[in-house]
């Protein structure tokens, strides 16, 4: 009888010890083999959106970076560019870009700019996705659905970050890209719900990158690192360090913040040979001293 006790309470200390190391889960640090420098930089795979997904994942790897950023409806592959990427795919299609992945050493940290619906069923899905990647943050412009997600950042540990697009002048409905706005929907909210601060867009909006950081502080969750020629709409993205957005004062700030989550490179300019320049943003971040 003693024997089948300690036996049955092996087993639960055992079950409950597998659902602690399942629940740890995606909003854990990323490894610092996974890092640059001491910052998690790789590339929104929309950087390569001429390209296929496992042609972004070569290219990141080319660059230097050391994670990936995926985005839904890229095309899978040159053999397979009938295959679209997103949290829709196949356990088949799952395989074959976690072979991709540990083939070029990156890890998917990250999954967005996509939508989240109101209805649980259809956003567990991506949850699921990010989980079954290993994905720590899912970027999201979704604000009506914050009610339905912020359940699911519980129950899975996967962080969300809002989005920010520049200003649109002709829609004053749109407030994305205003820090404080960002900062009212989730101050009350998880801590893991925040914001993806992409710098780039701020900068189109006529506003500091450094500014916006500092108001966000413990609510960054995930960044779109960029470097523009200018603080007007139709800026565009130079090597880190060659721009107006002070790359070197944002890297600052993270560390400062003790922000350690994923850092993607989207460079939107020169899209059909743009890896000379991203390999240049990865280099700037890897020589940088505080």
């Amino acid at each position: 009888m003693r024997r089948t006790i300690l036996m049955k309470t092996l087993s639960l200390s055992l079950i409950a010890l597998a659902a602690i190391s399942t629940g740890a889960g995606a909003a854990e640090p990323i490894p610092a083999d996974h890092q640059v420098n001491g910052f998690a930089i790789g590339c929104q795979a929309y950087t390569f959106n001429r390209f296929t997904v496992f042609e972004a994942i070569e290219k990141t790897a080319a660059a230097g970076g050391k994670v990936i950023e995926f985005y839904p409806g890229q095309r899978l592959s040159p053999a397979e560019p009938e295959v679209k990427w997103d949290h829709n795919a196949s356990p088949e299609t799952v395989a074959k870009v976690k072979a991709k992945l540990a083939e070029h050493g990156l890890i998917a940290v990250a999954y967005g700019v996509v939508g989240l619906s109101k209805d649980e069923a259809e956003s567990r899905k991506v949850f699921e996705f990010a989980k079954t990647m290993g994905i720590r943050v899912i970027n999201t412009e979704s604000v009506d659905a914050i009610d339905t997600f912020e359940k699911l950042v519980k129950e899975y540990d996967i962080k969300v970050g809002f989005h920010d697009h520049p200003k649109r002048e002709k829609d004053p409905n749109y407030r994305m890209w205003d820090p404080n706005y960002i900062l009212d929907l989730v101050k009350d909210r998880d801590p893991r719900i925040g914001s993806c601060a992409d710098t780039g867009h701020w900068m189109r909006s006529g506003l500091k990158p450094v500014e916006c950081l500092r108001i966000l502080k413990g609510r960054i969750m995930s960044s779109h690192l960029k470097d523009l020629n200018g603080f007007v709409h139709l800026a565009h993205d130079m090597p880190y360090g060659q721009g107006m957005s002070d790359v070197g004062a944002i890297l600052a700030e993270f560390k400062a913040q003790g922000f350690n989550g994923p850092i993607s490179i989207e460079y939107e300019y020169n899209w059909e040979n743009s890896l000379p320049e991203v390999t240049q943003c990865v280099d700037f971040v890897k020589a940088w001293k505080p």
